[in-house]
Order: structure tokens, then C-alpha cells, then sequence
């Protein structure tokens, strides 16, 4: 004989309460294991990573968007190759640049 939808939703909700209360028992275990461990290992938060510095999915996804916001040094691109080497035209030329002016090209050639 087949169940009725009542009946599988009601089974359903006896089931996720037997569930449930069996989570919390091993949860229950797990933390006293682990309280027996941070005893007899002398462990402190900073060793277990807690306290300190955040870390985890959404502190590494705030590092890269903090990095994204970053703008390098020494202001705008003002000279560029075909690499991608840029040079603002602040400080000694790098060697990308001298190596391109002594094989005949012109600084103008890189210009932004």
C-alpha cells in the first residue's frame, strides 16, 4: 500500500527531529574531545586561528578587492611597450626602456 503525501511529510518531519537530536549528540562529543585536546595540548586560540587575524573565503575575497583598489606608484603611465612594461616618466628609466632607446627605437615610439 502506498503513503499518502500527508503521511511521507509527517514521516519526513520525525525524521529531520531524529536527525537533528543525533547531530547535537555528536556535536556534543566532538566538543568535549576537542576541550580535551586544547588541555593536554596547551593550545591557545592563536594556534587554533581564532582571534587573530581573520581568515577563510570572505577574508581572502576582501584581500583580493582591497588589492583591485590599489594603485601602483609614481602616477600615470605615460610610456608603454608592447610587453606591457610601463614606465611613468618619474626616476630613472627602466632597463626595458634604455635597452629599446640603444637598439635605435625613439621615446616618442612608447609614448601613451
Amino acid at each position: 500500500m502506498s503513503k499518502t503525501l500527508a503521511q511521507l511529510k509527517k514521516e519526513i518531519a520525525t525524521l529531520t527531529r531524529e536527525a537533528e537530536k543525533l547531530q547535537r549528540k555528536e556535536i556534543e562529543g566532538v566538543v568535549v574531545r576537542i576541550k580535551e585536546a586544547i588541555e593536554a595540548y596547551g593550545l591557545t586560540a592563536a594556534d587554533l586561528g581564532l582571534g587573530g587575524a581573520k581568515r577563510g573565503p570572505k577574508a581572502a575575497a576582501k584581500k583580493v578587492a582591497a588589492k583591485r583598489g590599489r594603485r601602483k606608484a609614481g602616477g600615470d603611465v605615460k610610456f608603454r611597450d608592447e610587453s606591457g612594461n610601463v614606465w611613468g616618466g618619474r626616476g630613472p628609466r627602466p632597463k626595458w626602456l634604455r635597452d629599446a632607446l640603444i637598439a635605435g627605437k625613439q621615446l616618442s615610439d612608447f609614448e601613451v
